[in-house]
């Protein structure tokens, strides 16, 4: 199959292009750094993206970001990032990338534990979450050709724990190679309108 990795460059794109490599010819896309270049975030580039890579089997964003703040000090400029970038930004690459996938392709997006385990300044997160898991639920209905959607939400990875690891008390931290497997059972599995919780 031929598949596109978006975020491929982040710690679990990384893990991800890592297991589904041996299988199968991978696109990486990221901001800065991969095969090609993508702002998910502008429409323009989310086009261009796909134009230039042609029809491929697999859709995978592993990417956006979040404000991290306390809610009551958090502007709606500030909760708008999460929205317009992890939310939109996703949602924008599976709705350009579905015309570009072939019969019984994939999408599968990237959610996170705090849909369901909400966690102190993570308000936005835990809203954006929960809405790309609503929207791989509803699109999973209506997608035609066969085109299936899932999400996976992972806990905190253990490669960065160190960094966000405050933020999540208590927590076991999961190391990305257990989240990449996830990734892998959406893209080659049968199962659609799924969140794969990886705790």
């Amino acid at each position: 199959m031929k598949i596109v990795v978006i975020g491929g460059t982040g710690t679990i794109g990384r893990a991800i292009v890592e297991e589904m490599q041996p299988r199968h010819e991978i696109v990486v896309a990221g901001r800065s750094h991969g095969d090609r270049q993508v702002d998910i975030t502008d429409p323009a580039s989310v086009q261009a993206l796909f134009d230039h890579i042609g029809r491929f089997d697999a859709l995978i964003a592993a990417t956006g970001n979040l404000h991290f703040g306390p809610v009551t000090e958090t502007t709606a400029e500030q909760f708008n990032l999460g929205l317009r970038d992890k939310l939109l930004g996703q949602i924008r690459v599976a709705l350009v990338g579905q015309h570009h996938l072939n019969n019984g392709g994939s999408i599968t997006l990237t959610s996170g534990i705090v849909a369901d385990e909400p966690i102190r300044q993570g308000s936005n997160a835990t809203t954006v979450n929960a809405a790309v898991e609503g929207f791989v639920r509803a699109a999973s209905i209506e997608l035609p050709r066969g085109l299936r959607i899932n999400a996976v939400s992972p806990t905190i990875v253990t490669e960065s724990a160190s960094v966000y690891g405050p933020f999540f008390p208590g927590f076991e931290s999961v190391p990305a190679a257990k989240v990449a497997l996830a990734y892998r059972r959406s893209v080659e599995g049968p199962q659609t309108g799924r969140v794969y919780r990886v705790w």
